[in-house]
């Protein structure tokens, strides 16, 4: 913990994506943020679900083209197995086109993969608004 700053709260993220670069660039930009914490990775739908029951994630950052079952899928999955969990779709497609979609499986939103670096942050801290004490 930095000196004379309070973490007042813990995010814990899992990053689900079957490239491993763009895992590595999401931790990078969240390492940045006090309030985020990335507790793991996940490369396909079944790891997610596993490393989601294990983790305890506050965040699930979910690709929707992974291996095996697909992200929109995957997210069904993990809203009827964790409910508390926020699930944000990350992806290469259209996500005007893909918003409808992501929102009926559960997800709170979707982000386009080639703008993460400027819109993720700005996201994140709208989906997990901190109130002042």
């Amino acid at each position: 913990m930095k000196s004379g700053h309070i973490v007042t709260r813990s995010i814990r993220v899992l990053i689900a994506d079957d490239n491993e670069l763009v895992r590595r660039g999401i931790a990078t930009v969240l390492s940045g943020e006090n309030e985020l914490e990335v507790c793991g990775e996940a490369s396909d739908a079944d790891e997610t679900l596993k490393r989601a029951d294990e983790l305890k994630p506050s965040l699930i950052l979910l690709d929707v083209s992974m291996p095996g079952t697909n992200g929109l899928n995957t997210a069904r999955l993990l809203r009827e197995k964790f409910p508390e969990v926020k699930i944000l779709i990350i992806s290469q497609h259209d996500p005007k086109q893909l918003l409808p979609h992501s929102l009926e499986v559960g997800a709170h939103g979707c982000i386009d993969k080639a703008r993460l670096a400027v819109d993720l942050l700005p996201t994140l801290k709208n989906m997990f608004r901190i109130d002042p004490l």
